[in-house]
């Protein structure tokens, strides 16, 4: 027995991924054409997919927002647990990588559940609070620029019902969070936003030690 989180060694991890991971075969196949990427380590891992779409199932989420669509493994993962009538509003910069994302979507059949926009995630969100939308999402995943977190945040919080979901990405960021030598922007961006959500009243929370680290906040009203 432990009172703390067991590590993952290599041995470990490949353990975890032969007895729980149930990863869909375009998930597959488009994870591993993300690998030959430069920026393959935006990729999330499997195993923290396959825990999203647990999310979305516990949620009963019908409408997602995702803030960082990268090859649209997320996005994807999602679009395929929701239910027929689902939605999803994502996020990202890049053409090049998003028609990526748009092969598998279309290919997995899911390509009308997800409405990719273009351009700087604050704006579409804040489009979308214009547009009378606040309060109408059940989830959000935020995956994106580490300084633009707390914005992400809040926006998605606005456009969240009550009892909705955010979960949020690369929290735990490779352990440099701990590390108080590590001092360059993205970490002391992370750090900085760690510690408002710990005190944030709106929310209840738990960072989860999956992949590169995963907070979840629940709206609580």
């Amino acid at each position: 027995m432990s009172t703390r989180t067991t590590p993952l060694t290599d041995a470990l991890h490949a353990y975890l991924l032969e007895h729980s991971l149930r990863e869909h075969p375009l998930l597959k196949r488009l994870r591993k054409e993300t690998a030959s990427l430069p920026e393959s380590n935006m990729q999330i891992a499997p195993e923290q997919g396959q825990f999203m779409q647990l999310l979305i199932r516990l949620a009963g989420a019908r409408r997602c927002l995702e803030i960082g669509t990268f090859t649209g493994y997320s996005s994807l993962a999602l679009a395929l647990v929701l239910p027929a009538d689902g939605e999803i509003v994502t996020c990202d910069l890049s053409e090049t990588y998003t028609a990526v994302a748009r092969r598998y979507w279309r290919e997995a059949g899911v390509e009308a559940r997800i409405q990719l926009k273009l351009g700087p995630a604050a704006d579409t969100l804040r489009t979308l609070i214009e547009a009378g939308e606040t309060g109408r999402f059940d989830f959000a995943f935020i995956d994106a620029d580490k300084a633009g977190y707390a914005t992400y945040y809040e926006l998605c919080l606005r456009l969240l019902r009550t009892g909705g979901l955010i979960a949020v990405d690369n929290t735990l960021w490779d352990g440099r969070v701990a590390d108080p030598t590590v001092v360059d922007e993205d970490t002391l961006a992370i750090r900085e936003f760690n510690r408002m959500l710990r005190d944030d009243p709106r929310v209840d929370i738990s960072l989860v030690p999956v992949g590169d680290g995963l907070t979840l906040a629940r709206k609580r009203t």
